[in-house]
């Protein structure tokens, strides 16, 4: 009996389990953490702590929870008194890190635009530049009707970094008519950060940059992912993609996707475009395993596109060229086909991307990534005989970059830092028997940068972010002698290699140090009301066209002439942001955007002549470095009217100055209003219904840089005075969306651009000289979830 009793009292001994639940990231004590042991359950205090009491011996599960957690889960095996500490995942919005969803803010003071899934969803036939001009502050530039940029705030080009997936595009970016080369259907959300804001993404996004993040995947085991099918009316083609992923509860994923699109001759109002087709299609895909401790992932996207460049651009006289640009009169042929012919340009893009992170308890999360790039750019001219098939320019961009960022969290500050490095590789093949527009060089940057972020109370919250930026170019250009000796050979008579006949070779070594700093701050005195201030001053290296271009930039229609004496540029911005909301109806959400830009460095592109040469007749566009002032606003609201239906509206205008020359800054965007109204029954199909109104007004101020042209006309020589300045007219255009789920996995979109078939011209659009831009289109969208 005294064996057996104690026996029984060894078995039925209880311990004392207690611990503490704290945040991963700041190490801040979380209080109403819920904490379940076996059948027992109690909540954290206001310092983090836990105790239970009794707990017999043996194994039990323990399950701990708090709002905006991951849950943590451990078998625990009670055979004595227990301390536990307990780390959960509390806040997941990274410093700057712009990961969240939806129109989703964040806590710093970056001024940001989101269009999230269903925007993209809802025009996914449309290429980047077009998308992203449905922000306010945002437009496009354009050349013809299938190639387009973003344009943000008046600034374009190498001002604007574009992250794709983590990686900085690098696409010879420099020039007007060269498009991103990018699938907006890969992304659950794209954001705009305008001003140079973000210096975390590089030196040179000066006017602001645009991240395109690809959709978190789920944490279980699974199988989804969409077939879409559009039918375009305009252009008579279509569009097909798919995506599939698979996805494993513990962490792994592989995910992979493409789309294919043809479009023939574009239409305009009464007429059809010669050569106006293009030819898209994407595949991209991934693997990894991504955990909250650590993760990896391997992934690889390549785009290839095919554009015909309009042919009534590109005009053999003097007499031809002076009626088209100042009386209008373009040359139509208007026999649609789905040829493209010269002149046109064939692009490949091609990324390649490893990134691994590791989060630490005490010492942060580190982060590396590797990612190298292959772009290829062919532009075909009319040319004849054996050179009919060869292009007129035939560039290779290889890029390799490598960046490792550290992050530590704390409870009322943050700090993220970073070190970068990437070199380029531009060759110009000489086989095409052509001027080289651009010449060989190597480019070598490095850089380094760090972002502070402290929280001096729940209202108001401040950053700091410093950057430097090392770049040199190492290249190879020849000059015409006269060119040469008159402009360069005093000042950089290092860069003299030989001479041969009236040609100069040279070696032009160019390094840059850039050092970029902001500010900003973030207050919100209540629920309804946040103001925002960024203060920043960027200096960004000039882009390989501003140092070299020389020559005939056939599917820009110009020429261009670099200059090598052009300095580093330097930007100071100024950018607010009010936002409030309001008892009206269902509530009305308003925010205003100013924002002041100055430099004094700013490198201007600009015409200064006309050339007639044997390939035609072509503005003298050059680069110029003045002072510079831009002002202007943006301003967004929305209000529900109903539950179900919503009203949003934006404007925005902007005011460009060169101060060197006292006249306005060449190709700023017209003041611009967009409104949009939404009737949406969610039940039973998703059933909407959107219509979109869009003014554009006629830019009043505008350079003039008006060129003379002479020819022979009825036996007679003429001169003439080309009016390369005057904008067109205002103009204002429709457009109409619909769409419902058919079935559970199977819904519709139908839009149509331009209901009224409006007739205008774009001043954005360097061929708005010799076209309307495009006329009404239909796209129906069919897409199949699973």
């Amino acid at each position: 009996m005294v064996v057996f009793f104690g026996l029984t009292l060894v078995t039925a001994q209880s311990y004392s389990v207690e611990g503490t639940v704290q945040d991963f990231h700041d190490k801040t004590m979380l209080e109403n953490a819920v904490v379940t042991l076996g059948n027992s359950t109690t909540k954290t205090d206001k310092k983090g702590r836990f105790s239970f009491s009794n707990i017999s011996a043996g194994s039990h599960q323990l399950v701990a929870k708090h709002p905006l957690c991951d849950d943590y889960t451990e078998n625990v095996k009670v055979d004595r008194d227990l301390h536990l500490a307990i780390t959960l995942e509390h806040h997941t919005d990274e410093i700057q890190g712009v990961t969240l969803h939806g129109n989703h803010k964040t806590r710093g003071s970056v001024i940001m635009s989101t269009l999230d899934k269903t925007e993209i969803e809802r025009n996914s036939t449309e290429n980047l530049g077009n998308l992203l001009s449905r922000i306010t502050g945002v437009s496009a530039l354009k050349t013809g009707n299938n190639i387009t940029k973003p344009i943000i705030r008046g600034l374009y080009g190498s001002r604007i970094s574009i992250l794709n997936n983590g990686v900085k595009m690098a696409e010879q970016e420099w020039g007007v008519e060269h498009a991103p080369n990018i699938d907006v259907t890969d992304f659950e959300h794209i954001d705009v950060i305008k001003g140079a804001s973000a210096l975390k993404y590089g030196n040179e996004g000066v006017g602001g940059v645009v991240v395109l993040e690809p959709a978190i995947l789920p944490k279980k085991d699974t199988i989804m992912g969409n077939v879409r099918l559009s039918g375009i009316s305009n252009g008579r083609g279509g569009e097909l993609g798919a995506t599939i992923i698979k996805s494993w509860e513990n962490d792994w994923f592989v995910k992979a996707g493409g789309t294919y699109r043809k479009t023939g001759d574009q239409y305009i109002p009464h007429h059809t475009l010669q050569n106006t087709g293009q030819e898209f299609n994407s595949f991209n895909f991934s693997f990894g395993k991504h955990s909250f401790l650590q993760g990896f992932d391997v992934s690889y996207s390549g785009t290839n596109q095919e554009f015909g460049i309009y042919k009534g651009a590109h005009l053999s006289s003097p007499e031809d060229f002076y009626n088209a640009v100042n009386f209008g009169q373009p040359y139509f042929l208007d026999n649609f086909s789905y040829d493209i012919d010269n002149p046109k340009q064939e692009v490949a893009h091609h990324i390649a991307k490893v990134s691994a992170y590791k989060r630490f308890s005490d010492f942060g999360k580190l982060t590396f990534q590797y990612s190298f790039q292959y772009n290829r750019r062919k532009e075909f001219d009319i040319r004849r005989g054996e050179l009919l098939n060869v292009p007129s320019m035939d560039l290779r961009l290889i890029t390799h970059s490598a960046s490792l960022v550290h992050l530590i969290e704390r409870l009322n500050w943050s700090l993220e830092s970073g070190i970068s490095g990437s070199f380029q590789d531009n060759f110009p093949d000489p086989a095409t028997k052509a001027r080289r527009l651009i010449p060989d060089y190597y480019r070598y940057d490095a850089g380094a940068f760090s972002v502070f972020k402290y929280r001096f109370s729940s209202k108001l919250n401040a950053e700091a972010a410093v950057r430097y930026d090392f770049s040199r170019y190492d290249a190879y250009k020849y000059y015409d002698s006269d060119k040469w000796n008159d402009n360069y050979a005093s000042q950089f008579s290092e860069f003299f290699v030989s001479e041969s006949g009236s040609r100069i070779l040279t070696r032009p070594i160019l390094d840059y140090h850039n050092l970029s700093a902001n500010v900003g701050l973030n207050y919100k005195p209540s629920q309804d009301f946040e103001f925002k201030l960024n203060l920043s001053r960027a200096e960004r290296t000039p882009n390989p066209a501003e140092l070299f271009a020389d020559g005939l930039h056939h599917s820009a229609a110009i020429m261009e002439e670099g200059n090598l004496s052009i300095k580093k540029e330097t930007i100071y911005n100024v950018n607010l942001s009010l936002a409030g909301q309001f008892d009206v109806l269902k509530g009305l959400h308003i925010e205003a955007n100013p924002y002041l830009m100055y430099s004094d460095s700013f490198i201007n592109q600009i015409p200064t002549g006309v050339m007639n040469t044997n390939r035609g007749v072509f503005p003298v566009e050059s680069y110029q470095q003045v002072k510079a002032r831009m002002l202007g606003v943006d301003v967004d609201a929305e209000l529900s009217i109903l539950d179900n239906l919503k009203w949003k509206s934006g404007y925005s205008v902007l005011r460009g100055d060169d101060l060197t020359n006292d006249q306005p800054l060449i190709l700023m965007m017209p003041a611009r209003n967009r409104n949009s109204i939404e009737i949406m029954l969610h039940k039973p199909s998703q059933f909407y219904v959107t219509l979109e109104n869009d003014n554009v007004f006629r830019q009043k101020r505008y350079p003039i840089a008006n060129l003379p042209v002479t020819f022979i006309k009825d036996g007679v020589e003429r001169s003439e005075i080309v009016d390369f300045s005057t904008p067109p007219a205002a103009y204002t255009s429709f457009n109409a969306t619909l769409g419902a789920n058919l079935f559970k996995h199977l819904n519709v979109n139908f839009r149509i651009n331009n209901l009224f078939n409006t007739e205008y011209r774009e001043y954005l659009n360097r061929l708005r000289y010799y076209m309307y831009e495009p006329g009404r289109n239909f796209v129906v969208t069919l897409k199949y979830n699973f």
